[in-house]
């Protein structure tokens, strides 16, 4: 293991009132401010993706907690269920000519220690449980992501996509379908991930 002379860092939840002081010590926005400039396109891929993150954290009650980037998988629920979001969206920021394929992104990675900075020698999906986020909505005058009436979710667990797929890079939608992804609102999201659990866990 290589020495670390640098801890890791804590970070420290914000409230949005933290100041920008500019060299003079003056207040020249704050966190929110900057919040508001870097993070309004709820559409855009990256941005989707958080948001989706921040759903399924909310509905295991994770939401008080502080979101890691490259961390091996997205979020961990409090008796260790470890999580993997991918979300796709038929619309997009962009102009379009069509309304967007399906496809998620499940290929496996070298999982990288936040703490140590060092990265696993072997590949692999880093998650107990995937969650397939999807975007529904098709009509660029209503689309409204923070509307959860215009999200659907599918949880499959890992070790049958491992079993099923091997290292494929990606699937489609009617693949996992196929596969038995389950299907749920965004209120059954706590209960279908426990029970996809249990189902490979043997529970």
């Amino acid at each position: 293991m290589t020495d670390i002379k640098f801890p890791m860092i804590q970070t420290t939840k914000k409230t949005g009132n933290e100041p920008l002081i500019n060299f003079k010590g003056e207040t020249i926005g704050t966190v929110l401010d900057f919040w508001k400039w870097a993070y309004s396109d709820l559409l855009d891929n990256a941005q989707r993706g958080i948001l989706a993150e921040y759903l399924v954290a909310n509905a295991l009650n994770l939401q008080n907690t502080i979101r890691t980037n490259w961390d091996k998988y997205d979020l961990i629920t409090q008796d260790g269920i470890t999580l993997e979001i991918k979300t796709s969206a038929y619309l997009q920021t962009w102009g379009q000519k069509k309304l967007s394929n399906l496809i998620f992104g499940i290929q496996p990675t070298y999982g990288w220690n936040k703490e140590t900075n060092e990265y696993d020698t072997l590949k692999s999906r880093q998650a107990d449980i995937y969650i397939f986020c999807i975007f529904n909505h098709t009509n660029p005058l209503t689309v409204n992501p923070l509307d959860l009436n215009q999200w659907d979710f599918y949880i499959l667990n890992t070790k049958i996509i491992d079993r099923k797929v091997g290292n494929q890079r990606s699937i489609t939608l009617n693949s996992l379908k196929t596969l038995g992804a389950q299907y749920c609102h965004f209120e059954d999201l706590k209960s279908t991930i426990y029970n996809e659990y249990k189902k490979e866990a043997g529970i």
